[in-house]
């Protein structure tokens, strides 16, 4: 949504001011200029992307202009509380209590209390892996922070991976304006026998691909480059936030220490408070001891 009124407001500025300084909107329409730039951009982005990528950055595009979706607070504490109970259950009845819960998440009656947590599948399989190899007692911390630094670099990789494309697009796109306005100047120079008038709309028209392939590159594309890198490195925070977690917990640290260690490295637009912490923490304490009985 708000792609959508940042793009109207780009709008409105640049035409704006041009048709307020006496411009004509009817000389930028140039499709051909257009066809050109896209045409050859698009061609480019698909020589030099792998299927892998193409593919990548087409589910990508769709996240731009949708609201929400990432980690608010309240997913925030239900992956803690989760987290707690999971370590508070290790603590209290050892790590072997936990395999059942590890080998299948999706009937653990632990997981099912946190359906938001759920949801996000990949999470979950980093958090049950790691934990079955805790459960497993045969791996040091700093074998299993060497091991998750790694997985956490390859899974940012992955996640940069259409916004480096579409920045690459964007990258290109002033050139490609370049094209377009030669290719204008050279039919120009090919009708230079024409009236002085046809001659000047010509040369505005090779002109207007300068400015489109400009506009195309910062006003458009580029922020879409630098908006799916933001929800990156915002989707990598749930991962970082499970890795501390556990890291302190191997460190020797009790699981309501343990869990500080996870809130603390969150942004802090969606940190939970250490009140609220505490709040969900005490919820799932008085949640234990109803579902036993």
């Amino acid at each position: 949504m708000f792609v959508i009124i940042g793009w109207v407001i780009l709008m409105g500025c640049v035409m704006g001011s041009y048709v307020l300084g006496g411009g004509h909107i009817a000389a930028l329409l140039q499709p051909f200029e257009l066809m050109c730039i896209f045409g050859a951009a698009t061609g480019a982005f698909v020589v030099s992307s792998p299927i892998k990528t193409l593919k990548a950055t087409g589910r990508a595009i769709p996240a731009c202009f949708k609201g929400g979706g990432g980690y608010t607070k309240q997913k925030y504490l239900q992956l803690i509380a989760l987290l707690f109970e999971l370590l508070q259950k290790a603590r209290k009845d050892g790590w072997m209590s936990l395999e059942a819960d590890v080998e299948d998440p999706m009937t653990s009656p632990i997981f099912a209390k946190y359906p938001d947590t759920m949801h996000d599948h990949h999470l979950v399989e980093f958090l049950v892996d790691y934990l079955r190899m805790m459960v497993g007692g045969n791996i040091n911390v700093h074998e299993m922070q060497d091991l998750m630094d790694a997985e956490l670099a390859t899974h940012h990789a992955e996640t940069g991976i259409p916004a480096k494309a579409i920045q690459n697009i964007a990258d290109g796109l002033p050139a490609f304006g370049i094209v377009a306005a030669v290719m204008g100047v050279v039919h120009t120079m090919g009708s230079v026998g024409a009236p002085p008038a046809v001659l000047g709309e010509m040369i505005a028209g090779a002109l207007v691909g300068t400015f489109l392939g400009i506009l195309l590159a910062y006003g458009f594309v580029g922020p879409l480059a630098t908006l799916l890198t933001s929800k990156g490195e915002e989707n990598t925070k749930p991962f970082e936030c499970v890795k501390s977690v556990l890291l302190a917990s191997m460190n020797g640290h009790a699981p309501s220490v343990a869990i500080e260690f996870g809130r603390k490295v969150l942004f802090t637009t969606d940190r939970p408070t250490f009140v609220e912490l505490e709040d969900a923490v005490k919820a799932t304490k008085r949640a234990a001891p109803a579902a036993a009985g």
